[in-house]
């Protein structure tokens, strides 16, 4: 009897335990600000047995570690510092949890409040291995067919490179995907900075990094989540090649005929994602806001 008396006790235990960690995982947030729509997400883990933390990825910039989470009669509270925001307060969120969702207000750098909400992230967790279409050239090496500006256009196409002179509109294509493998090759100048988006979503990194060690923010980097192995930048205005293989969550990416990603997990959204959707199909969108940059020769091979 008292060993099933005991037996009842823990599980009521964990019962109440498993309880106070319902907010726990990953969140796709919608941001609702001026009549748009924002992408931004949360991770809520525990840390312990008593506290919550986290991490968080807003409109731009990387993610940031949450220190604390409170999570008291169904509200979820945090404030986190600023990070590329201008003013120098702490952004400040607050949330009503039920169930698959969150719904709350972010209280901004600058003063303003915004609503948002919250969607539990899917797993994306594969069940076999892809079988994979046929390549699919996504550059013609001519014009801008099957791409477009998100802004005031200033890519051109020379001699068969695609070239962003100046900082200016991001450009996205008009087909979307699932899982696929990419072959995209690139030129960095001298302190330039571009990025290779994935379904929209996630930022694999670009810049002019030789000769550094590799960090989240440096070349080969899954901007904020993954650092590279090692360093495999070529000096700024050398032909770069990244070969990448996406399924799922779970990415694979060769710098330079390196291996520097093995199968990793992409936990969510990068900062400058399209949208927070992560279950949908999504486009290749490359960076061309962050300075002069110049690709060629993209070619991806969807998953059937």
């Amino acid at each position: 009897m008292r060993k099933v008396s005991l037996l009842l006790l823990m599980m009521l235990s964990l019962s109440g335990f498993a309880q106070k960690q319902n907010p726990e995982g990953r969140w796709d947030i919608s941001i609702y600000r001026d009549g748009k729509e924002y992408p931004s997400w949360l991770e809520v883990y525990h840390s312990g047995h008593k506290r919550l933390t986290g991490h968080y990825v807003g409109i731009s910039g990387s993610a940031r570690p949450v220190s604390i989470i409170h999570f008291d009669d169904g509200v979820l509270r945090f404030s986190i510092p600023p990070q590329w925001e201008r003013e120098d307060n702490d952004l400040q969120f607050e949330a009503r949890f039920s169930g698959d969702s969150l719904t709350g207000t972010l209280l901004a750098a600058d003063g303003k409040k915004y609503d948002w909400i919250g969607r539990r992230a899917p797993k994306l967790i594969r069940d076999k291995e892809p079988v994979w279409g046929d390549p699919i050239t996504l550059f013609n090496g001519q014009n801008l067919d099957g791409w477009k500006a998100m802004g005031n256009n200033q890519w051109v196409v020379e001699n068969g490179v695609l070239k962003s002179p100046r900082s200016g509109a991001n450009l996205v294509t008009e087909q979307k995907f699932t899982d696929f493998k990419l072959h995209i090759e690139f030129r960095c100048p001298t302190g330039s900075n571009s990025g290779v988006y994935l379904r929209g979503r996630y930022e694999v990194q670009i810049e002019d990094s030789y000769g550094k060690d590799p960090q989240k923010d440096y070349m080969g980097a899954v901007y904020g989540f993954i650092k590279p192995t090692e360093m495999a930048a070529k000096p700024a205005g050398e032909w770069q090649s990244y070969d990448i293989t996406l399924v799922g969550r779970m990415i694979t990416v060769v710098a330079n005929g390196r291996m520097i990603i093995c199968n990793q997990e992409i936990p969510g959204i990068t900062g400058g994602a399209l949208d927070s959707y992560e279950g949908l199909p999504g486009p290749l969108y490359i960076q061309g806001d962050h300075g002069p940059i110049e690709y060629r020769n993209i070619v991806i091979t969807p998953a059937k």
